[in-house]
């Protein structure tokens, strides 16, 4: 691999070295760089004001830290080949680079069948081709398609360089220390056995800490009451405006990019084959929807134009949270003051009420279980290595029925 490198300076891990070669060319390529106009958390700023930082910031620490796992398993005697490792520091580097604006809320109103995680894939594949050939292995490993399996492990697992990062950097700019978790005390205490990511005995209370704190980040800022609520004023503003693109609206302001999406359904086929999709879609950033916005706010259509102040002003909706679902007596009684407050016809009340729920568990150890490596040699999950923490609580599927609504006069 190169030696010389590139210095940044990241207020959370430290100075990261960028070295020349393929890995600059990823940071410095479009795809990557698009990324910088992406906000990490999304919309979690209405919340927790410090929470601007984005995913090229993220990418990076993510990148960081898989070097500092790759140098640390190689110490330990397990043989990773240059290439190797500069594949997995390239898999790590792309991990996000499917992400529209404001996170998950692309995949529920601008397209469809596809996640970012799909989207990603296939933006790899597209440099993989403009850098002929030289993102094969990444892609593999990328796809769990490569024998080193505990490589992609390192890029999607229950311990992964993603979750790493995230939680440190966004406990950092939330301010949220429930959340500052040590991924160098983590990497220190990883290991290989059998193909397989483990940790040494010794590190089983930084996992411990590491899990609850991932409960704590998911619930406290993650899934906040307030950010469910303002992502979902964002989607029904986003589907207003494509109802009315649908209906051949004039007046609706839109850069090419998000036009695009607004007036055409964009499921998975549609992404793959229509060679539109992709380029439009890597023209998309927040910028595009605040703008929007920002437009819509004048916008004649009233429904379009009380949204997007809500969006733009702060004026976002009520929320209750409950463990059972709200009665649909409620909502109806709800959706008829709602369109009677606002002078709008019944049918367009739904703009202004959602109710969606959302679930949580913070391990599943079927799907990838965290393993405790003793010193005779021997592997146990950390449910049962754990001599004081309930690991079933945390694998228990937690879930949460909101109620956001256009607050009313009283």
């Amino acid at each position: 691999m190169p030696t010389e490198s590139k210095i940044i300076n990241d207020p959370v891990l430290g100075f990261i070295k960028v070295p020349r070669g393929l890995i600059y060319d990823l940071v410095c390529h479009p795809i990557v760089q698009r990324l910088t106009r992406i906000r990490q958390l999304g919309l979690s700023s209405v919340v927790y004001p410090g929470a601007q930082h984005t995913r090229f910031q993220h990418s990076l620490g993510a990148f960081h830290l898989m070097s500092e796992a790759i140098r640390e398993l190689t110490a330990k005697g397990h043989f990773i080949f240059d290439s190797e490792a500069e594949a997995v520091e390239a898999a790590i580097l792309l991990h996000d680079v499917g992400h529209g604006p404001f996170s998950h809320v692309l995949e529920r109103t601008l397209v469809h069948g596809i996640t970012h995680e799909e989207i990603s894939l296939l933006l790899m594949e597209r440099i993989n081709r403009e850098m002929n050939g030289q993102l094969t292995l990444a892609i593999r490993i990328f796809r769990d398609q490569y024998p080193k399996r505990f490589l992609h492990q390192l890029v999607s697992g229950q311990l992964d360089m993603d979750r790493l990062d995230y939680l440190r950097r966004d406990s950092f700019y939330t301010g949220v220390s429930e959340g500052n978790i040590g991924p160098a005390r983590i990497i220190k205490m990883l290991d290989v056995k059998d193909d397989r990511l483990v940790v040494e005995a010794k590190g089983i209370y930084s996992i411990e800490n590491f899990l609850t704190a991932r409960r704590l980040m998911y619930w406290q800022v993650y899934l906040h009451k307030t950010s469910v609520a303002c992502e979902q004023l964002l989607v029904n503003t986003l589907k207003r405006a494509r109802q009315l693109a649908a209906a051949g609206d004039t007046h609706l302001f839109a850069s090419p990019a998000l036009r695009f999406f607004l007036c055409n359904d964009v499921d998975a086929a549609r992404f793959r084959n229509d060679p539109d999709a992709p380029e439009h879609f890597l023209l998309l950033d927040d910028n595009d929807i605040w703008t929007a916005l920002k437009a819509w706010m004048h916008h004649p259509d009233r429904v379009l134009a009380l949204l997007a102040d809500g969006m733009v002003n702060r004026r976002l909706y009520k929320v209750e949270v409950s463990p059972t679902p709200f009665p649909e007596e409620r909502q109806a009684q709800l959706r008829a003051r709602i369109a009677q407050a606002l002078d709008i016809p019944p049918a367009d009340a739904c703009y202004f009420l959602s109710t969606p729920d959302i679930e949580s568990n913070m391990y599943n150890p079927t799907d990838d279980s965290i393993d405790i490596l003793f010193s005779d040699g021997t592997t146990r999950g950390i449910a049962e290595a754990s001599d004081m923490f309930d690991i079933a609580l945390l694998s228990r599927t937690v879930k949460k029925h909101f109620l956001c609504y256009w607050r009313l006069p009283l």
